[in-house]
């Protein structure tokens, strides 16, 4: 399982998302506070592993320290290798959360001013672009835009 990045884990503590983000952020809490399932008979020794639920307090008191966030990451991938049923939980609460809107990424292009010759893109992340469009017309020295035709 990938783990769960400490960004998505910043912005969901700090209340991004609106309702769908504090939605996420209980689920992981609930998910978290379930009892350890070691996946081993009640006899063997089972490693000491947090259950997360600190790291997500310390998180939540301050969701801009991004060594907590990061800490809590590291606790639940470490967690999930030992506990095939919170694996499988954090699994299915990570697919959700990440249809989360948190903000990480947005994109805000604006565009004033002056003449633009020729496509204007926006978005973000592309890669691999060309474009063949022809350079702007050159106004003969002397001459104006108004006295030309």
């Amino acid at each position: 399982m990938d783990p769960i990045s400490a960004a998505l884990l910043a912005a969901l503590a700090g209340g991004a998302g609106g309702e769908l983000g504090r939605q996420a952020w209980v689920g992981l809490t609930t998910l978290v506070r379930r009892p350890f399932t070691h996946g081993q008979d009640e006899s063997a020794q089972a490693p000491a592993v947090s259950s997360g639920e600190t790291e997500l307090v310390r998180l939540q008191e301050a969701p801009g320290n991004v060594a907590r966030a990061q800490a809590l990451s590291t606790t639940l991938a470490v967690r999930a290798a030992v506990d095939a049923e919170f694996s499988s939980g954090l699994q299915q609460w990570h697919e959700q959360a990440k249809l989360v809107r948190t903000g990480d990424g947005d994109v805000h292009n604006t565009i004033s001013g002056g003449t633009q010759h020729g496509p204007v893109l926006q978005g973000r992340d592309f890669s691999g672009l060309s474009f063949t469009t022809p350079p702007p017309p050159t106004i003969p020295e002397g001459e104006t835009r108004s006295t030309q035709g």
